[in-house]
């Protein structure tokens, strides 16, 4: 049964030290920055988080990363016009990072969801990120062996949820959330508001409430601020 919360505080209650954070988003598209701004108050530390990029500007995920929470980034993009906090910490040797090729990067997370061990891809072959990795030749092609990422937890933006904790996306911001919900073992969303059983047309749901643990209504986190 999904729990339903107007209180980002409790969303994000019993997130572990030394946990793997799945953080949805491409750039700011789809990031559940007031579950970030919660977990930063929560406390935890030493966490390894896995986004498509590095944070933006100071917020969202470059607040988390600002406030010396993350040990280390997984991600595609650690670098970017706006990512000064990233790198920051980097050249100065607080972070640790991997970098993984965004097609990678999602597919790793949809292996973890779909309970599959590991996969070759081709992505990558012939530079650094295969270095240390089994390869083989299949049809004439080389391959990479590459390994599931599983998260503890999950943090992920989302448009609607109902009370059911069925989710649908808007648009862009869909991007990373439905793979990462089925890759951790507590995913919480964060929507915009919750509606009743039924107001969601079942086939544009994206991500079924069996893979969502929490879910963080904003409108009623903002009635009652």
């Amino acid at each position: 049964m999904t729990a339903i919360t107007g209180d980002p505080d409790e969303a994000v209650a019993g997130i572990a030290d030394g946990a793997t954070v799945l953080v949805g988003g491409f750039g700011m598209a789809g990031m559940p920055v007031t579950l970030i701004e919660a977990l930063i108050r929560q406390g935890a530390t030493d966490l390894t988080v896995v986004s498509n990029n590095a944070g933006n500007g100071d917020t969202g995920l470059a607040a988390l990363l600002a406030a010396g929470r993350v040990r280390k980034m997984i991600c595609s993009f650690p670098r970017q016009s706006d990512s000064w906090v990233f790198d920051g910490l980097y050249r100065e040797g607080r972070i640790e990072l991997e970098v993984v090729p965004q097609g990678n990067l999602a597919e790793r997370m949809r292996a973890a969801g779909a309970g599959i061990g590991a996969f070759f891809s081709p992505t990558g072959v012939g530079t650094l990120l295969a270095e240390g990795k089994e390869r083989r030749t299949i049809d004439g092609r080389e391959y990479v062996l590459e390994y599931p990422i599983k998260g503890d937890v999950a943090l992920i933006g989302a448009y609607l949820g109902d009370r059911r904790g069925n989710l649908v996306y808007r648009k862009t911001a869909r991007n990373f959330g439905p793979v990462m919900a089925t890759a951790a073992t507590l995913t919480i969303a964060e929507v915009r508001r919750v509606v009743e059983l039924g107001e969601l047309d079942p086939e544009a749901v994206v991500t079924p409430s069996i893979y969502v643990d929490r879910i963080l209504d904003l409108s009623a986190a903002e009635a009652s601020s």
